[in-house]
């Protein structure tokens, strides 16, 4: 079948780089797959899930908040604003600021920026929706 070089890039480290089996990324208008030999393309990524197969099939997991995918000559670039492992996400932490975001989009004070808030809430829970696939 062949495979592809997967590229995750933050402004900060590499996060994933390898040779896939397949792609899934969570494009801004629905998930979209990158096998071999896809055709170019260039897409906004939404906060979500990448998954991603390796040799042998084992999948793995990462979470995305945001970003491009650049597919070119067989190699899937991810630029995102923040990339994560599933292995890798602290789940404790991201449950205190699911609570933290819950609170501030439930309080109905003037100085609450509510778009921040729920954004702050759905990174949260998708973090801990990735985790759990570790």
């Amino acid at each position: 079948m062949g495979t592809l070089q997967l590229e995750v890039v933050t402004p900060d480290k590499t996060v994933v780089s390898g040779e896939v089996e397949m792609a899934v990324c969570p494009g801004i208008e629905g998930e979209f797959g990158v096998l071999p030999k896809h055709v170019s393309l260039l897409s906004a990524l939404k906060i979500g899930g990448l998954r991603y197969k390796v040799a042998g099939g084992k999948e793995e997991h990462v979470f995305i908040s945001g970003g491009f995918a650049d597919v070119n000559n067989d190699v899937l670039t991810v630029l995102a604003e923040s990339a994560e492992m599933a292995q890798n996400i602290d789940t404790a932490r991201a449950m205190a600021a699911k609570e933290r975001a819950e609170k501030r989009v439930a309080s109905h004070e003037e100085q609450v920026d509510t778009v921040r808030a729920e954004a702050a809430l759905h990174r949260a829970v998708v973090r801990l929706q990735v985790a759990q696939f570790r």
